[in-house]
């Protein structure tokens, strides 16, 4: 089974659905270096030109750009960030295939599911990953539910882009590059690219469910 990974960053919501059993190809249109599958630059937004030109595939994953909601707004101007979920959704339900959409909480996205590092165990040197995200899923429904979330050690210190210096000390930014890639399970990445990544235990959870819907469907 094949998926186009939208929005893709450096590839860790598509090593997850890897680890489910797809075949991956990434879109960004921005370099990435080091994403580990076939990688296409280019907007998101030309869908059509990519299911054209890599198809066909089985599924769409998309995650649209989350500044504009994104926790920690303070440091920066919000509505200096395009809001890209309205767009990229009606792409998607045209091209009439089962879609995944992640972002942020405060997303405006329909949350048919929130994950949390802690439900899959995700932890390193004494700090466990409570980083929240919610995803819309169209034309499917998981079979499943994942387990609770649960906080029990303090969380670890992975946030997004130029938060002012004192935010750093306030939340114990000293925690290691190299103990945020074992918490996070994502070695690859440089420190920018982890920031926003997603780890990827919460797609190789979907990516499982998604390839059941699948194979009950055909």
């Amino acid at each position: 089974m094949r998926l186009l990974d939208l929005y893709c960053g450096a590839g860790g919501s598509a090593t997850g659905y890897m680890r489910a059993g797809f075949t991956v190809v990434g879109v960004d249109i921005a370099p990435q270096p080091r994403y580990p599958f076939n990688f296409l630059r280019g907007s998101a937004l030309a869908l059509e030109r990519w299911l054209e030109l890599a198809g066909p595939f089985e599924a769409i994953h998309a995650s649209p750009p989350c500044q504009r909601w994104a926790e920690g707004g303070e440091w920066h101007e919000r509505e200096h960030y395009p809001d890209l979920i309205g767009p990229t959704r009606e792409l998607l339900e045209q091209a009439g295939l089962p879609y995944v959409i992640e972002n942020v909480p405060a997303a405006p996205l329909r949350a048919d599911l929130l994950l949390c590092g802690t439900m899959f165990g995700l932890r390193a040197d004494g700090f466990e990953v409570r980083r929240h995200r919610i995803f819309e899923l169209g034309g499917w429904s998981p079979a499943g539910r994942p387990p609770p979330c649960r906080h029990e050690l303090p969380a670890l210190p992975v946030f997004g882009h130029n938060p002012p210096r004192d935010f750093y000390r306030r939340y114990r930014q000293g925690v290691s590059t190299g103990t945020k890639r074992r918490a996070l399970g994502i070695g690859w990445t440089n420190r920018e690219e982890l920031r926003e990544a997603i780890p990827p235990a919460f797609t190789h959870w979907i990516g499982a469910q998604l390839r059941e819907a699948l194979r009950e469907a055909a």
